[in-house]
């Protein structure tokens, strides 16, 4: 009977919906965007839209942060090191989306298909034109997290070490972007001039 009685209440208590949290500061939307094992490209376009809200919403009360904060000037640190983060982040889900529509060689059997994988190709190129609008508001965090560069905060160490990457120049997204943009422009002239012969 006691067990019966526990299979019940067990029942019923799954059974229960459970209410959800309401997500409205920037540390939340961040806790949204995850990495998956194999990235499909809703994946991608799911990560960018967290993102996105991240990047609009306001910050959390430093009680909250994903750091500790001491004062106002590690709060100001950490400010610009999220923000630049969540652009770097937005950089490069706008890169692996791009990456899934990318035609890397210009195949002499793809002729057949030359109208879909030149639509492939526009679509690459729009994720990462995308991807290089956040570059320069991403670069501007850096510098500012930098010219405070005195303060130190270890639970957040990879965004200082990105910080640093990108004032130092070890980082450059432009010069990344701008390489694959070229080559992606190369494949597509190359797709432009096949015609029935080429296959």
């Amino acid at each position: 009977m006691k067990r019966l009685a526990t299979a019940c209440i067990l029942l019923l208590a799954s059974s229960m919906t459970l209410p959800a949290y309401p997500v409205y500061f920037k540390e939340q939307f961040y806790r949204l965007y995850h990495a998956h094992y194999i990235q499909y490209p809703d994946d991608s376009i799911e990560n960018i839209y967290w993102l996105e809200q991240a990047r609009q919403a306001d910050f959390c009360n430093p009680l909250y942060a994903l750091a500790k904060i001491a004062d106002k000037r590690h709060w100001e640190r950490y400010r610009y090191l999220l923000n630049m983060h969540i652009e770097l982040k937005l950089i490069e889900q706008h890169l692996v989306l791009g990456s899934k529509f990318d035609k890397r060689v210009a195949y002499f059997y793809n002729a057949p298909w030359k109208r879909e994988n030149l639509e492939s190709l526009k679509i690459a190129e729009t994720a990462y034109r995308a991807a290089l609008s956040y570059w320069k508001t991403a670069r501007d965090w850096a510098t500012k997290a930098e010219d405070i560069r005195w303060i130190y905060l270890p639970e957040v160490q990879f965004w200082e070490d990105e910080s640093y990457r990108i004032v130092s120049g070890e980082l450059d997204y432009g010069r990344i972007i701008a390489r694959e943009l070229e080559r992606l422009a190369k494949v597509r002239a190359d797709f432009e001039a096949m015609d029935e012969a080429s296959y």
